[in-house]
């Protein structure tokens, strides 16, 4: 079996963890050790309580993230906070944690995902973080609109759509999760449509006066790829095997 550091490595490694500077607090890399060695690898969007007991429960001892344990400041282990912890710790359940490198990486990233989850192939991206690579792509798109809709349809649950673009992009952008930053560098990338998870209320004027299509399809829903597909890739590297612990989370 390998060693947590050998796991840790090939992880570290294969997202170019180092290429993007992200929020101070996602902390991205290894979160919380186990025993030191991996038997069964994970894959969350969320840490948490009920995603660690689960992954305890299916024998997991390596489970990656995608949002993290340490987004807000500083706090006592007390509460919930210690409840998350110490089902973590209880279960051996070593925690890595991947934000924006399984945001932008070109083959492993949620976006890039999401492009060819709908047949296509990104060739440019946008959205970079001072002093980090980029997070978001765009494809080229050669179908319209409706057929856009549907298709989004048959892979979540709820989209909800804003249509006020054209009726055939020639182009689409995908930002995972929020969306916030990305809606106002449409415009100057000469991209109307943008399939994302989230959006502030106030991006619907903006999408109107813009002319603006907006796809939102769940920032939970968009961020489960970029985990399974890193948990898969560790999991042939190694020949563990390797299982996604969802969780009904319909935001």
């Amino acid at each position: 079996m390998p060693t947590l550091a050998e796991v840790v490595r090939f992880c570290d490694e294969s997202t170019r963890r180092h290429d993007w500077k992200d929020h101070p607090n996602a902390l991205n890399g290894l979160q919380l050790e186990n025993r030191g060695r991996v038997t069964r690898i994970g894959a969350a969007v969320d840490a948490g309580r009920v995603p660690f007991e689960r992954a305890a429960a299916a024998g997991v001892d390596f489970l990656i993230v995608h949002h993290g344990l340490y987004w807000t400041p500083p706090q006592p282990l007390t509460g919930a906070h210690y409840g998350r912890f110490a089902a973590a710790i209880r279960g051996d359940l070593a925690v890595y944690s991947s934000h924006l490198p399984l945001d932008g990486h070109p083959e492993l990233g949620n976006n890039a995902l999401l492009a060819r989850q709908l047949g296509l192939r990104p060739d440019a991206t946008f959205l970079t973080p001072p002093g980090s690579a980029p997070v978001a792509c765009t494809a080229p798109y050669a179908g319209s609109r409706d057929e856009l809709s549907a298709a989004l349809g048959a892979h979540y649950a709820r989209v909800v759509a804003v249509e006020h673009g054209s009726a055939r992009p020639g182009r689409i952008a995908f930002c995972s999760g929020s969306g916030n930053s990305a809606v106002p560098e449409l415009p100057a990338l000469g991209v109307d449509t943008l399939v994302t998870g989230e959006l502030r209320e106030e991006w619907y004027n903006f999408a109107e006066e813009h002319g603006l299509n907006l796809y939102c399809c769940g920032h939970y829903a968009t961020e489960v790829h970029g985990v399974r597909a890193l948990a898969e890739l560790a999991s042939r590297h190694f020949g563990l095997p390797w299982e996604f612990i969802p969780t009904p989370n319909p935001l």
